[in-house]
């Protein structure tokens, strides 16, 4: 068990910070992030050149050393030891929260089996700025990020994703947006609602809104340019289906197709016992065959 006091208790080693940064428009800088920045030792940044243009604009001087994917294995020891030595250290990504699609989660582990404390500051996410003006239903809501680019691995994952009634919130790059569209039409149908969210907090900001079928066809007649965050409509019709394999089935049929699905014998008792809305005891006897 860990527990963390991230500003009581303190021992003498440095504190993670955890920075969000603007993902398009930086008036969405806040004034602690700003604060962080100023005063820790070292910044660790996804793209050390990218980040010096937030840092120039609000004036802040603290030493940068790239952190990224490519550099990550070697770079978290040296981090961690700074960080054992009572150095203060901040973690940017580019753009947004780091560990969200960017490199970050490796460190903050590293840093809580060696007892130092990481200390997340909110601020911008592209996922959550675009659910909340999508339109569709913003909770409960399902984030997954950037899709598998191999064709068959990025159909697979879409099959896992239309068992979802949640709305999902997708991350995709404007060079496979068609594609990713055509995928998500052959595996949840042309109807599905989604939206198209580009360009978030920036002048050119734009929500494309419609059915699948709709958002190809305008990504075919334009120009496809900027990040784009996609918010698809959840599964409507998962128990609609759910109904037509259990039609015709047995009491006892019924919890031995949940249990062919990898589910717990108990797990699918409960499951047939909430479909039916009896008492599980009731499904259990019947399953069991047991007579009162």
């Amino acid at each position: 068990m860990n527990i963390q006091h991230s500003f009581t208790g303190l021992n003498n080693k440095g504190r993670l910070y955890l920075v969000p940064t603007p993902i398009g428009n930086l008036d969405d800088m806040t004034f602690r992030a700003i604060k962080i920045l100023k005063s820790v030792d070292i910044i660790a940044a996804e793209n050390p050149s990218h980040t010096q243009q937030l840092l120039n604009h609000f004036e802040i001087e603290s030493k940068k050393v790239s952190f990224r994917e490519d550099n990550k294995e070697r770079r978290i020891p040296e981090l961690v030891e700074k960080l054992n030595a009572g150095l203060s250290i901040a973690q940017v990504s580019d753009a947004g929260m780091p560990s969200i699609s960017d490199p970050g989660h490796e460190l903050a582990v590293a840093c809580i089996d060696n007892d130092i404390s990481v200390v997340p500051l909110p601020g911008a996410n592209a996922g959550i700025t675009a659910l909340i003006a999508s339109g569709l239903t913003p909770q409960p809501f399902y984030f997954y990020g950037f899709l598998n680019r191999k064709n068959s691995e990025q159909i697979s994952e879409l099959e896992n994703l239309n068992q979802h009634e949640e709305s999902l919130i997708l991350y995709e790059a404007p060079h496979r947006l068609f594609k990713t569209l055509k995928n998500i039409q052959k595996v949840m149908g042309s109807d599905r609602k989604a939206v198209l969210c580009r360009e978030l907090t920036k002048k050119f900001e734009e929500f494309t809104r419609g059915s699948i079928e709709e958002l190809i066809n305008w990504a075919n007649d334009n120009q496809i340019r900027g990040e784009f965050v996609i918010i698809l409509q959840g599964n409507n019709h998962i128990n609609e289906s759910q109904d037509d394999e259990l039609k015709g089935l047995s009491i006892s049929e019924q919890v031995n197709h949940f249990i062919e699905q990898r589910m717990k014998p108990n797990a699918a008792i409960k499951e047939v016992a909430k479909i039916h809305d009896v008492k599980k005891q009731d499904i259990y006897n019947i399953y069991h065959e047991i007579k009162k």
